[in-house]
Parts: structure tokens; sequence; C-alpha cells
């Protein structure tokens, strides 16, 4: 998840990228890394493990340190200091410029759980170790592998150029939770939900008995572009070419989906409200409906429970007989240290932190994908805990046809993002015109790519 981002953390992680360029000299691109050895059994290593889950009270940071604390035992001489990002901002917004700042003052993360949208960065720019030098390509596919191996469509996500520069950690694939109680109450019971058009007809009859919008969508706040690139694919849009040499925001294509999103304002059925408001709105029953990741469905859960009400999900809506087209969130781990032994260590902590036991609680008690998808089959210990949580079938159906969400090229990827992100707002909530607004967007963000 990668909620609302500040325009100073927008110009912090510009000015850290500078800083970063003139302190080197070069870019931060990993060099070929020698393979590390493995530590002696009697070997004391201590590592800093940085993750933005961390900066979540509750089920999140709870699940993380959990996880840590196993691992420690499992591995008596690896010691693990964990931390949120450093200089505050929200979840999942800041994780390159925190890595950056403290790589300045000399004592970045050794292991940093980094979003996707950074993964060009990253291997070029930030020093992200690529694992399969580090350990060798078979290790890493042992790793991904196992009786339960990673699906197909999530281990590759942080491959770069022929190498694996980290390993899928937690994601999810774009989720319409809503509050079933409340469509009950508005006339609608069992509704089909497989299309925008069906969701607006819902969205409607429940606006009409609430005499307010009733519907929120992640992907059209700023912070949301993971979940808009699958809104735009699902339309035909691209927001990056094949080449990732040309940005198509501007498209026909594009100004359509924002157009027919635009409607939904107009309709009175869609809400404006930025990403905080929107995670918060479906939980206090402002809201009967959120598009978003499954890392909200454990609070999600817990309000159904407490207020008395019927949670329910569904698969990302189509544009009309369009096949809806789900990209990820989230993120996946990387090593920033140089020194072997804390790579070695950085390493292990990796690969416990997507073993089978670490989707075991990150999926039952987060809510996140768990990406080795053969635990929830017959046999697996997560079959019952799936059989009885239906939740988890639109978003684990979803990831069989899931695309990735596409990290922009160069030092300018989170002003990218911010433009195309400022722009959907305009449309969808403030009526600005869709083809002049999507077309400077395109222009500008053009401008950044090298």
């Amino acid at each position: 998840m990668r909620p609302l981002r500040s325009l100073a953390l927008t110009l912090a992680a510009g000015m850290a990228a500078v800083a970063l360029a003139g302190c080197s000299g070069t870019s931060q691109a990993s060099t070929v890394a020698k393979q590390i050895p493995e530590l002696s059994p009697d070997q004391q290593v201590n590592i800093t493990f940085e993750s933005y889950n961390l900066a979540q009270a509750g089920v999140w940071t709870d699940t993380v340190k959990g996880l840590v604390a196993d691992f420690e035992k499992a591995h008596p001489n690896i010691h693990v200091t964990s931390q949120a990002p450093q200089g505050g901002g929200a979840v999942g917004s800041n994780t390159v410029s925190s890595v950056q700042t403290q790589l300045l003052a000399g004592h970045a993360p050794d292991v940093a759980q980094l979003t996707f949208d950074s993964l060009d960065f990253a291997a070029t720019q930030l020093g992200a170790q690529p694992i399969s030098d580090l350990v060798g390509q078979k290790a890493v596919d042992d790793a991904l592998g196992g009786a339960h191996p990673f699906h197909p469509n999530a281990k590759h996500l942080t491959d770069w150029n022929g190498k694996t520069y980290g390993i899928p950690y937690v994601f999810s694939t774009p989720v319409l939770f809503y509050n079933a109680t409340k469509l009950a109450e508005a006339g609608v019971t069992n509704p089909d939900l497989s299309t925008w058009d069906k969701v607006e007809a819902a969205a409607k009859a429940v606006s009409a008995k609430t005499g307010k919008p009733s519907l929120d969508i992640s992907c059209t706040s700023i912070g949301g572009n993971w979940c808009m690139q699958g809104m735009f694919k699902s339309n035909g849009a691209q927001v990056l070419s094949d080449d990732r040499k040309t940005i198509g925001f501007g498209s026909d294509a594009a100004v359509d989906t924002v157009t027919k999103l635009a409607q939904l304002t107009k309709d009175g059925v869609l809400r404006n409200a930025d990403s905080s408001a929107q995670s918060e709105g479906l939980a206090k029953g402002d809201t009967a409906f959120i598009l978003t990741t499954s890392a909200l469905q454990g609070s999600f859960m817990a309000a159904a429970t407490k207020g008395g009400w019927d949670l329910k999900a569904a698969g990302m809506p189509s544009f009309g007989d369009k096949p809806a087209v789900p990209t990820n969130s989230g993120s996946a781990l990387f090593v920033l240290s140089q020194d072997p032994a804390k790579q070695r260590a950085g390493w292990e902590l990796i690969k416990f932190m997507t073993s089978d036991h670490a989707y075991e609680q990150i999926s039952t008690k987060i809510g996140y994908l768990p990406l080795r998808t053969s635990l929830t089959a017959p046999g697996g210990s997560l079959h019952d805990w799936a059989q009885k949580n239906p939740l988890l079938a639109p978003n684990l159906a979803q990831l069989d046809r899931l695309q990735p969400w596409v990290s922009y090229p160069g030092n300018s990827y989170v002003q990218i993002d911010d433009i195309l992100g400022k722009a959907v707002e305009n449309v969808v909530y403030y009526g600005k015109d869709p083809k002049t607004t999507m077309a400077d967007a395109q222009k500008r963000a053009q401008d950044l790519i090298p």
C-alpha cells in the first residue's frame, strides 16, 4: 500500500538523489557482486531491517516484530534491529528517501522494504545489491521454490536486466470491499459488481438511501497510482510504453478512463476524500464500497465485527466487456549492505520473511496475499483458513492475471507519479477538462524521462 505523499517528501527524495550523485561522482548502481560466504555457526552479526509496515500500529507492527523475533530464535547468531523509515510521512511513501538520507549519513539499513515503483532507481542508483550475484541463481531459485513455491506472476517482479535484485514480500491486487449490510438496507442483495456500470448502479441505490456518496476508489487519489495503472490497463491504456521511453497518460484510452471515473463523481456516488479518509471510510460507515489494497482487510474485518455489519469483497471491476487487468501494490526486500557478513545475514532474514511461516502470519493477520499460493490448497497450512475467509478469494484469483506495477526510469520517478496522481484527481474530483489535463501531465512527465 502506498498512500498520500507530501510535497516535502517528494522534494526530499529528489534532493537526496542529487546529493548521492554529487558525493559519489557516479551513480549508485550495483557492480557485479562477489558470491558471499556462509556464516559460521558462532559468527555474530548485527543487521538493521527497515520496514514501512513498522510505521503502522496494530497488526502490521505486531506481525513484523513477531516474525523478526521468530527469526532471531532460529538464528541466534544474527541480531536484527527493526525500524520504520526515517523522517515520518505517510506509510509506504518515503521508503527510498529514508534510505538515501541514511546512506548519506553513512548508516543505511542492511535490508530494506522498498515499494515496487522504485525498482529501477533501487537497482541503478540506490545501491541495491543483485541477490542473484551475492548467493547465486540456484539459491534464489531454491528460495522462491520449495514445497509451496511463489506464484509465477510474483516471483520475477524484482528481476532487473537479467538479475534478481530483491524478493517480493507483501502486496495485494485491487480488491473491492463492501458493506453488504448497507447494500441490503438499500435493496441490493447478492450484487453483481463485475463492471463499473454495475458498481455505479449499486452505489446509486446506497447513496439514495444514505444521502451521500457511497464509493471510494483509492486508485484515483495521489499515492494510489499502483492501482490506477491497473485501471488504465483495464481500459486499453498504458502509463509507459513497453520500451520504457514514452509516457502514455494523454492517450485517448487514458482520457476515456478518467472521464468515466469523473462521471461517478458527477453522478454523486464517488466521494472526494484523501487516502487517509478513504482508508477509514468503510470502517467508520461513511461509505459502503472501496477499491483498495487488502492490507486494510484486517482493520475492515475488525470494524465489521465491532459494528455488527457484513464485510464482503469482489474483484476489480471492468470497463464493460474489456477484461479487468489487476496490478500489484506493495514491496520487496532488498539487500543494501556492502559487508559480506551482513549481506549473508540479510539474505537469511529475507528468506525467513518470505517463507511459508511468514506468509501464514502475514496473510492471516494483515490480509496481504500469500505469495506461496499453494499454502491455501488442500493439505496446505492456510487451506482451512482460506475456506473460512472468502475475502481472500477475489484477491487470490486476480494473481493469475496480474500485470506488474510499472517503475518509471530515471531519478524523477516520484515526480512523474505525482504529476499523474494530481492530474487524475483534478479530472475525477475537480471537473478539469480530461483531454487537456492529461495531455499536459503527459508532456510534463515525458520531460522527466531520461
